[in-house]
Parts: structure tokens; C-alpha cells; sequence
């Protein structure tokens, strides 16, 4: 301190880090001309300073780097504390795993993301994403307040010897839960919004929006501090914090992003019901307590037991035996006490009246989870009433009866959708093939046919997958018949069987293809487009079937796929006999003969196209020449001079006239 001058002294007297210095001379590194012990100190104490308190307060890194900053020479130098607040007041954005999490950082406009924390540059801010999980974690806690002030506040109000007893714990949980209340507003400040489908980051527009919505007005009518009617009167009174119950909305909310997230929605909505149950019986055994005091406890025996009956000086007791009360009413189970009084008789037909709409709404919201139960099995699984029905009328049944009962019911049990199309076919093209994939692309991959195949090829083929099962015994194709579709093996064992349905002459397991030879025009086949063996399921077998037309479609985008498929082709037939190379030959000479011919026929094409358009240049420049001929011929008569000069040259109409042939003309 003796080496500083007297004017620094005052300003590190003050509480700063940095010496304030109001008139003296600025250094180009922010500090003032000292003497030159005083200046060493002065450069290694604020550099130190800096990098450790933020490092102590923060645990980040200073994100101004080790180095100095050249500032204006001309600028008042800051405190130090001033540029701590600075930094400490920069909204850090945290490393991110990798996906998105719903927390954005934005630059506000007109800054720089790099912006020091000690410029004048408008921090970086933060944005929630109303679709992302930290959202969806927020809200998620959210509920624990809002419930917290449903169930407890009501039965504190109600049960006066439960409220003083817990004192000091009740009013820690309330001003928690007014904390998470006054976040839940700075989170809502920060909750982007879509418009136009794009995620809107602008603060200034979601701060407009958030306080000219409905839900502001109720979320501050939520934070009102009605506790201060604690210091009138009393602490024991917490029906003033009845305010807090206003932020249900947010209950609902979470409800409703939980339902859409979790993988059992009709189990959520069952649990959602009785939780609603339970807070009314809560309510009403709390108001019936309530009521019980106000008339007196154990006035008759309608009302709640007072504390001179054995066990019922406990609150829990009290509340139990309120609860049990409530139960029976709203159940309208009855063996309840009949009511004494004008206040008794109300309540009981009000919470009757209340049980009809209970049941009501219980009702309806069981038999909508059936139905919707019942409407996802369908949409997943076909129905198997109607063939039932068919086979009854046409009076069919026994073992084909049964064999169709079993074919559904392996579906149910093994959970195989043969329905797949209909089931995606409201998501996007994109989306459609991105889901189709995730659930079959690694089946394709086993098939050998496809393991050197590009992805775009296998992209193109999930799409056009139809799922098939067939059960024990069932032919999934006959020698002879026309083929139309080629089967690749998911699951299960089918064989390869001779005429009489019974000799196995080979067994093909998971990964295996067969029935692309009809679908594919491979030359020199001699059994064209007609299968070429029997095969039958052993078991339940699922398929992938492809048509000949979806199948083309995809080979026409991709050759090289379409190569490979009759490389493969051809092998099987030379190993089965059933390919004529002789054939083979002549077919592949005339295919090549007629592409020749097809090129001399394109060349001689070109040529007369060619001599057609010098005929048509040449019959244009016949047909301008002699309508300038016939043209001459009628101005001729009109030529001569008349008595005051020459008479003009004549010309076609619409077309220049020469020079050299106006020259002409005069001089004639």
C-alpha cells in the first residue's frame, strides 16, 4: 500500500480488486501509470486475482485466457469486482452428450457468441425447447409442488393438531414449493414457442407472448404473498396459501406429456383415474372432519369420534376413520351412520351427488380405455370374428376351423404384425422407411442375397416388405404355379418337399431366399416364370414376401443390384439342370443382334432428321424467294415517275429493304 499513490489507496479502500484511479493516466493494459515497483506488483496482483477467484467461485476455466486484453487507452478502467460480476453474471452453456436435450443457447441480436464477459456485449441466453427433455424434466418436477398443495394444504386446514405439530416443517415445504412457483415463471420466460414450425429463441417475442397469455395472470395470482396474513392471524391458519392450488394447469400438462411418452399409456390413464379418486375422497374425508368439528366431535354418531374414545386422539386415527367415511359415501356402499342434522343431511346428498358423477366419469373412462384397447388391437392384429362367421355360414369347420383359431392366436401370442403397411402409413415417406428399417433392416442383412448389397437398395426394399406367417403343414408355394412373389426367411424352418407332400428333400432356415428365378427374366430358363419346387412351413414361419412389380421397380433404380440378383439366379438354374446354355446363347446373340439393330435403326433415324430439316430450310428459302418475285411483279405497274419525281422503290411489307437493291431501284 506505500508504494501506490494516495488517489489508488482511496479507490482499494473502497472494496475493489483494481485501484480506481479518477484522473491519473491509463495504461494500454487497463491499469494506472504507476511507479515501476508498484506497477509489476500492480500487472502480476490483478492477473493472479483474476484467474483465481473465478476459478474458486465458478470451477470454470476464465474464458478471457490466460493473456492480457488490449483495452482503449481512453476508457475509465473497471473494479475488478465489476468484472467479476460480469463474468459470473454470463450465462454458461454446458457440454451436451450427444442428441438433443431441448436447452438451446442463443445470442441475442447484435452480439457475438465469443463476446468476453467484460465487454459491453449483451450476454448469451438460454432457450427451452417445449419438446425437448429438460422440458420434459422440468415439468416432470413440477408436479411435486402442485400435488404437494392439493393433498397437504387441505388436510392442514382441516386438522388443526397436524398443523402445529409440524410447524417448522410445513412452512420449509411451503417456501420450497414457492421457489419452484417463481422458477417455473423464469422457465416459462424462456420457453420457446414454434411458429411456422421453427423454434422462436427471440426473448423479447416469447417474454410478449408468455405475459399476454391466459395461464400469467393465474401462474402471479399463484404467487401472491398471502403468507404475510400469518402475521394477523397466525401461523395455524394455512388456508391463506389456498392461492397455490391455481397452478393445477401444469398438472395437467405433465399428465398429458407423460401420456404421450410412456410406452403404456392405457395403464398411465387407469393410474391417473385413481390418483384423481383418491384426491377427492381426500378432499371430502377432510371436509367431513371439518364439519365434524365445527358441530362438535362425538356430538352424535354421525360426526367424527372426539379424543376421549380410545385411539382417536391421534390425528392419523382421525384421519383414517374421515377417509373410511368418505370412502363409503362417494362408493355409495352405505352402512353409514344417519344423519342428525340440517349441515349432515346436506353433506351426505352432496356427496352423493358427487358419487353419481364420479361413477359417471369412472365409467366413461374405463370403457374409453377398453375401447381404445380394443381399437390398437385391431389396427395391429386382423380380427378373426369374421372368417369365423364365414366358415359358420358356409358350414365349414373342424380342423380348418381350428387351424384358422390358431393362426390368429400365434399372432396375438408371438406379437406379429402382418399389417404393417396400414399400421405405418400415415407417417411420412422418410419417417416411414426410417422406422421400417430400425425393425427389419437387420433381418434383411442375414438374408446372403443381400449382404453385399449397397444400403440405398435395402432402404428401397424395407419399404416394400409385406410380413407373412404361415403355419405347420401350409404350402407357401407349388411346383407349377405362376410366379408372382419372392419370400425371404425371418424366422422358422420350411422344406423343400417332392410331389407326394411328404419326402423332405431340403430344409431352408433364417437368412435363405427362394422364388426369385420366376421373377426374374433370366435368359434360357427353361421353366419360364412357373415355380420350380414345393415348399412348406414346418412350423409357424415368418416371411418377407416382395412382388414381382415392387421387386422391378427397385432393380430398375439400381443395375448393378439387378446384375447380381441374375448372377445368382443363373448359378441355382445351372445347379438345377433347368438352364439351356444353347439357349442361353441364342438368346444373348439375338438380344445383341436386335440392340444393334436398334443403334443402326437410332443412327439412320438421326440421318433422315437431319435431311428432313435441310428440305424444310431449303423449301423456306424457295417459298421467301419467289414471294419476293411475286411482289416485285405487282409494284411494277405503279413504278412510274409521276409528273413531281421518281416513285418510291416497292418492297415486301414487314421486310428490310437492301441497300445495294434500293440503289438499283433508284438508278432504274
Amino acid at each position: 500500500m506505500a508504494l501506490l499513490p494516495q488517489h489508488a489507496q482511496r479507490g482499494w479502500r473502497h472494496g475493489c480488486l483494481q485501484p480506481w484511479c479518477p484522473s491519473g493516466p491509463v495504461s494500454a493494459l487497463g491499469s494506472p501509470m504507476l511507479p515501476g515497483c508498484a506497477q509489476r506488483w500492480w500487472s502480476h496482483t490483478a492477473e493472479s486475482c483474476r484467474g483465481t477467484v473465478f476459478s474458486a467461485v465458478t470451477g470454470l476455466q476464465h474464458p478471457l485466457g490466460a493473456g492480457r486484453q488490449v483495452q482503449d487507452p481512453h476508457r475509465r478502467p473497471q473494479c475488478r469486482m465489476h468484472r467479476l460480476s460480469s463474468v459470473l453474471s454470463h450465462r454458461w452453456v454446458w457440454p451436451q452428450p450427444h442428441g438433443t436435450t431441448g436447452l438451446i443457447a442463443t445470442a441475442k441480436p447484435g452480439t457475438s457468441p465469443s463476446a468476453s464477459p467484460g465487454s459491453t456485449a449483451t450476454p448469451r441466453s438460454w432457450t427451452l425447447d417445449p419438446s425437448g427433455d429438460w422440458y420434459y424434466c422440468w415439468i416432470t418436477i413440477m408436479v411435486l409442488p402442485v400435488l404437494y398443495n392439493w393433498i397437504v394444504l387441505i388436510c392442514r386446514s382441516c386438522f388443526p393438531d397436524l398443523q402445529e405439530q409440524h410447524i417448522v416443517l410445513w412452512l420449509s415445504l411451503d417456501y420450497l414449493c414457492d421457489a419452484l412457483y417463481l422458477l417455473d415463471i423464469a422457465v416459462h420466460l424462456h420457453t420457446g414457442f414454434l411458429e411456422d414450425g421453427i423454434l422462436v429463441r427471440d426473448h423479447g417475442r416469447i417474454r410478449q407472448r408468455y405475459l399476454s397469455s391466459p395461464s400469467f395472470p393465474w401462474d402471479v395470482a399463484a404467487v401472491l404473498p398471502t403468507d404475510l396474513l400469518y402475521l394477523r392471524l397466525g401461523p395455524g391458519v394455512p388456508a391463506v396459501r389456498a392461492n397455490r392450488c391455481l397452478r393445477v394447469p401444469r398438472l395437467f400438462e405433465a399428465f398429458d406429456r407423460w401420456e404421450t411418452r410412456t410406452g403404456h399409456p392405457n395403464a398411465f390413464r387407469v393410474a391417473k383415474l385413481m390418483l384423481y379418486v383418491f384426491i377427492t375422497i381426500h378432499w371430502h374425508s377432510c371436509l367431513y372432519f371439518a364439519l365434524s368439528s365445527w358441530l362438535g366431535l362425538g356430538t352424535d354418531t354421525w360426526v367424527c369420534p372426539n379424543a376421549s374414545r380410545p385411539g382417536f386422539a391421534h390425528p392419523l386415527r382421525q384421519y383414517l376413520h374421515s377417509f373410511y367415511f368418505s370412502t363409503l359415501i362417494l362408493a355409495t356402499v352405505g352402512d353409514t351412520p344417519e344423519p342428525r342434522r340440517e349441515e349432515e343431511f346436506l353433506f351426505v346428498t352432496a356427496g352423493f351427488l358427487l358419487a353419481v358423477l364420479g361413477f359417471a366419469t369412472i365409467t366413461g373412462s374405463i370403457s374409453s380405455v377398453i375401447s381404445n384397447r380394443n381399437a390398437a388391437d385391431a389396427a395391429f392384429y386382423p380380427d378373426p370374428e369374421p372368417v369365423r362367421h364365414y366358415l359358420r355360414a358356409q358350414g365349414v369347420g373342424g380342423r380348418l376351423s381350428r387351424r384358422v383359431a390358431d393362426w390368429h392366436q400365434h399372432l396375438r401370442a408371438q406379437r406379429k404384425l402382418p399389417a404393417e403397411r396400414s399400421v405405418l402409413r400415415h407417417l411420412p415417406r422418410g419417417l416411414r422407411a426410417d422406422v421400417a428399417a430400425s425393425v427389419h433392416l437387420l433381418a434383411l442383412r442375414r438374408v446372403g442375397l443381400f449382404q453385399s448389397w449397397e444400403h440405398g437398395v435395402l432402404q428401397q426394399l424395407v419399404l416394400r416388405l409385406q410380413p407373412q406367417v404361415f403355419g405347420p403343414g401350409e404350402f407357401v408355394c407349388r411346383r407349377g404355379d405362376v410366379g408372382r412373389e419372392m419370400y425371404f426367411i425371418r424366422e422358422g424352418r420350411l422344406a423343400v418337399v417332392a410331389e407326394d407332400g411328404v419326402t423332405q428333400l431340403a430344409i431352408l432356415g433364417e437368412g435363405l431366399y427362394f422364388g426369385e428365378i420366376s421373377l426374374i427374366n433370366i435368359k434360357g430358363n427353361t421353366s419360364g416364370n412357373r415355380r420350380t419346387a414345393n415348399i412348406m412351413s414346418i412350423g409357424y414361419s415368418d416371411l418377407f414376401c416382395l412382388s414381382k412389380e415392387d421387386l422391378a421397380e427397385v432393380l430398375v433404380e439400381f443395375p448393378s443390384a439387378r446384375a447380381m440378383m441374375e448372377a445368382k439366379g443363373r448359378e441355382l438354374l445351372l445347379r438345377m439342370g433347368k438352364l439351356d446354355v444353347h439357349a442361353e446363347a441364342v438368346a444373348a446373340a439375338a438380344a445383341e443382334e436386335a440392340k444393334q439393330r436398334v443403334q443402326a435403326l437410332e443412327t439412320a433415324l438421326e440421318g433422315l432428321q437431319t435431311q428432313a430439316a435441310r428440305l424444310l430450310a431449303q423449301l423456306e428459302s424457295s417459298a421467301f424467294k419467289l414471294a419476293l418475285r411475286i411482289e416485285r411483279l405487282e409494284c411494277r405497274p405503279r413504278r412510274r415517275q409521276p409528273a413531281g419525281g421518281a416513285a418510291p422503290p416497292c418492297w415486301p411489307q414487314g421486310h428490310p429493304q437492301p441497300a445495294a437493291t434500293g440503289a438499283r431501284t433508284a438508278a432504274r
